[in-house]
């Protein structure tokens, strides 16, 4: 039976550029006849009692029932935004998702959380290796996130090592999605166009 998270926020990343989508905002673009953003904020609805969206572009979501940040540091890649997203959320510990990922699984999100125990973060390693943007992190990580930043140093991997990091293998999320489709992003019109001509069959 699924249940909501109320001990855990769920974060929406959406401070890219766009630059491979001509600049138009990925979390606009509709797959399966709705826009990914709302596929994303929906599921989040159904899984967490607070929903952040992390954005550079706060106009976009006003419409949305969720609590809007813009980055605090600013121009800090995706770290950037997962730095915001946690610093202002009430939870010990957040799900980050990117706003252009259409086909997010919720029982596997929902096997994440049920991981966390003494971990400070959770990173699913798929066939292609660690997904960062799919991911629960821990207030924990805020000192570090922030001496990262500070320094320019922009990979989200080396907390991985820093943090106590549990990594959920690819044997375990292909029993959840056999081809590991959740942690497709749509970055780029030839990317949609794939999408949409695999769903066509």
């Amino acid at each position: 039976m699924n249940q909501r998270c109320d001990t855990m926020t769920g974060i929406i990343l959406s401070g890219g550029k766009n630059l491979r989508m001509g600049g138009k905002n990925k979390a606009f673009v509709s797959v399966d006849g709705a826009f990914i953003i709302d596929r994303v904020v929906n599921l989040f609805q159904d899984v967490f009692d607070e929903i952040i969206v992390s954005t550079n572009t706060p106009l976009d979501y006003i419409d949305y029932d969720v609590h809007i940040v813009t980055d605090i540091v600013k121009n800090k890649a995706a770290i950037g935004g997962i730095y915001t997203g946690l610093l202002y959320a009430s939870s010990d510990h957040c799900f980050v998702a990117a706003c252009d990922m259409p086909f997010l699984d919720r029982r596997f999100i929902e096997h994440m959380i049920a991981r966390i125990g003494t971990y400070d973060i959770v990173v699913p390693e798929s066939s292609s290796g660690l997904q960062p943007l799919h991911a629960i992190y821990s207030k924990k990580c805020l000192p570090y996130m922030k001496k990262l930043i500070d320094g320019d140093r922009l990979k989200i991997r080396p907390l991985f090592k820093h943090f106590k990091t549990l990594t959920i293998p690819s044997e375990v999320i292909k029993t959840f999605d056999p081809d590991e489709r959740m942690f497709l992003n749509i970055n780029s019109p030839e990317d949609l166009d794939k999408v949409r001509m695999e769903r066509s069959f």
